[in-house]
């Protein structure tokens, strides 16, 4: 009679009974909610509008004089010169310029509000070097005066994200800036969620401080690299579960992590990647460190060194969402050409975008794109108005993916639209008429359509 020494036999009952788990009835199949906190967003009550006479700059980089702007359910309907249409409203915007609605892929309003007191500074959770379990979404305050502000200036879409002290500091969140008492009721729907990475200075300084790693950048790419590998291995874990359980098996679900939850979402395509990162050594880096782990690199912020690799970067995919002129405030921001986001954009299937990454920036993001293409042309570059408007609107929607809904007036998008006293590239430029899924938000003359936030409501 063969004989089994005990803790051989242990191991062939434990492999027996993990057989007959495998095979036996199924418990039922544990599925994870990817979108737990849904958005309640309704559009505002509209009518159909013809918009006649303007100056269009339609975000494709089309400019077409005297011409009109039809919108109906929301949504727009079509573009040209006399159009012979019936609309409930007919606004007459002679001398004016129309474009769609300005957005703003860098934002930390309703994380970081107005008033800036210690108990609203909600948009980074510096306790560890990888945070991706938190949701800037929750941190949203809807109240901050910020966004009636913003809603002035053009803005109708914005990405707010968590902060840049952590290498991996959160999800972010895109919303439509309208007037809600919650933050789901702001929430863009369907726009995929983006996660915020940092790269350099912030994370290293923070952390080093704390004794922890990282210390170094050599610290940040380390801390990157193990992140993505527990991610691929969580990714790995509930892709086998699902196919044993489509197979009829019974396996056991993995333990579920929701930091791991996020990253995973990255390596399957579903979160987009917006990361912090200034230096052209380092975004290079991080576009290594994509194709190491199957993931794309995104969106880079701030960029200041841009510039030097708009060729890697457009043949990447990367957009890139820069300032005009902000520079030399730290020695990763010190390298700058005024002309970055033009040598950026000048290269074929490029992305450059034109972000604010501030509360008052933001409410003249379209001065901002004028900086930009006055110091260009300046300089021996010939861009016209209707190619620099790209920079805040058809760009921008493509960084957070929601190009296929708005950031251009075509036929079938989102009726995000803005009504402006003049051309809008100039320092005297206005905002009058704001529309979001063709209903009108604010009005520069008519205090029916200029939003108070609850807080401000007695204030003095």
């Amino acid at each position: 009679m063969q004989k089994f020494a005990p803790s051989l036999l242990v191991m062939a009952l434990g492999v027996a009974l993990a057989g007959c788990q495998d095979n036996g009835p199924q418990d039922p199949k544990v599925s994870i909610n990817k979108n737990p906190y849904p958005s309640t967003y309704q559009p505002l009550a509209s009518q159909s509008t013809l918009i006649t006479n303007a100056t269009v700059l339609t975000g494709t980089g089309e400019r077409l004089d005297n011409a009109d702007v039809f919108f109906v359910d929301g949504k727009v309907q079509q573009v040209g010169k006399d159009l012979s249409v019936q609309a409930d409203k007919t606004i007459d915007a002679e001398g004016k310029w129309v474009t769609p609605g300005i957005i703003d892929v860098h934002s930390h309003l309703g994380a970081y509000p107005t008033p800036s007191v210690a108990s609203h500074q909600d948009g980074n959770e510096m306790t560890s070097p990888v945070t991706a379990e938190v949701w800037v979404e929750h941190s949203v305050w809807p109240q901050d005066p910020g966004f009636n502000r913003a809603r002035e200036g053009g803005i109708t879409s914005l990405q707010i994200l968590p902060g840049s002290a952590n290498l991996i500091g959160g999800r972010g969140v895109t919303l439509k800036n309208i007037p809600s008492h919650t933050m789901q009721g702001m929430k863009f729907p369907e726009a995929p969620y983006g996660l915020k990475m940092a790269c350099g200075e912030n994370p290293k300084r923070v952390y080093g401080r704390k004794g922890v790693l990282p210390s170094t950048r050599m610290g940040n790419m380390a801390g990157y690299r193990t992140a993505w590998i527990e991610a691929t291995e969580y990714k790995r874990e509930w892709d086998k579960y699902e196919s044993d359980y489509a197979a009829g098996k019974n396996p056991a679900a993995p333990h579920r992590d929701i930091k791991l939850d996020t990253l995973a979402g990255v390596l399957e395509g579903d979160i987009l990647i917006h990361n912090h990162c200034y230096k052209a050594e380092e975004m290079a880096m991080m576009i290594d460190l994509g194709k190491e782990f199957g993931y794309h690199s995104g969106t880079f912020h701030h960029g200041v060194e841009a510039y030097k690799i708009a060729d890697l970067l457009a043949e990447n995919g990367n957009c890139a969402a820069l300032w005009p002129d902000w520079w030399g405030f730290k020695m990763e921001a010190y390298d700058m050409v005024q002309e970055n986001v033009a040598i950026v954009d000048a290269v074929k299937n490029s992305c450059a975008v034109v972000h604010s990454d501030s509360d008052t920036t933001i409410q003249r993001l379209n001065q901002e794109a004028g900086k930009v293409m006055y110091r260009a042309n300046d300089v021996g570059y010939d861009i016209s108005e209707q190619h620099a408007i790209k920079w805040i609107t058809s760009n921008a929607a493509k960084s957070l993916g929601i190009d296929d809904k708005t950031g251009s007036l075509e036929a079938g998008k989102q009726a995000d639209v803005v009504i402006w006293n003049q051309n809008p590239f100039s320092v005297y430029a206005k905002a009058e008429q704001v529309f979001i899924d063709g209903a009108k938000v604010y009005d520069r003359n008519d205090d029916k359509y200029q939003a108070q936030s609850d807080f401000m409501l007695g204030q003095k």
